[in-house]
């Protein structure tokens, strides 16, 4: 592998979380026996030594049961999370879509939340207005601009997240099952625009159970269980042999 097209590499990565090993009913007795170090930790690794490489402009799935570590690693690559051991780089803009939504105020209503939104980005106020009818155009949001989020449907919520972290081409667009809430034509909507921006150099990772989908969008696949990687590589061998345990 050229290294010098590497984006995003991932070496040796293990993340640890500590799980509390006894049942704390309040703050107050949290505080007690954290003051007493009574507290019992046990600890959890949700993703242990992997190894993963990504060339600019491919497209990787990533598979696995729930609990497998398959948002983890997401996580790890926006630099939401750190590793425990080893080490993550990234090369390149990222636009997340682990939690579609996320950043939105449910006070506020579609129109406020699309600017907020935007220059929570990092997107100029100017930028976001000369978007703004192309954003709600995708969104299909038009009868519903001046309604606070909280009223919104998960799947409204959806249209409105993808459509503004969309609206640019990243060099990287990472998708945490944000399309499984969406109706079915709004999923193929979305899967046109990325196909679109794929064509265009975007490098895609794709966490999805349905495995239609993976085969659809990537031409890799990476697998995992119990945050080990069981296998990795052509999408259709890595697919089959998923669905096939």
């Amino acid at each position: 592998m050229n290294e010098n097209n590497i984006v995003i590499d991932v070496k040796d990565a293990t993340v640890r979380f500590n799980m509390a090993s006894q049942k704390i009913n309040n703050l107050k007795e949290y505080i007690i026996k954290l003051a007493r170090k009574e507290l019992m930790f046990q600890e959890f690794l949700a993703l242990q030594d992997v190894n993963f490489q990504v060339k600019a402009g491919e497209s990787w799935g990533i598979v696995g049961t729930n609990g497998s570590g398959k948002s983890t690693l997401l996580k790890l690559i926006c630099g939401i999370l750190r590793p425990y051991k080893g080490s993550v780089s990234v090369s390149g803009s990222i636009a997340p879509l682990i939690e579609l939504g996320a950043g939105f105020d449910g006070e506020l209503t579609a129109r406020e939340n699309v600017l907020l939104n935007g220059t929570l980005m990092g997107y100029s106020e100017e930028f976001m207005r000369n978007n703004f009818e192309e954003i709600i155009e995708f969104a299909e949001l038009w009868d519903f601009l001046d309604m606070p989020l909280k009223n919104y449907s998960s799947g409204m919520a959806a249209r409105l997240g993808f459509a503004v972290a969309t609206m640019v081409q990243p060099d990287i667009l990472i998708c945490d099952e944000v399309l499984s809430v969406g109706d079915y034509k709004f999923q193929e909507k979305c899967e046109t625009r990325m196909k679109h921006m794929l064509d265009s150099g975007t490098t895609l990772l794709y966490v999805s159970h349905t495995i239609k989908s993976v085969r659809t969008l990537c031409s890799h696949v990476l697998w995992l269980e119990k945050g080990h990687v069981m296998m990795k590589g052509d999408a259709e061998k890595v697919c089959d042999a998923y669905m096939s345990q």
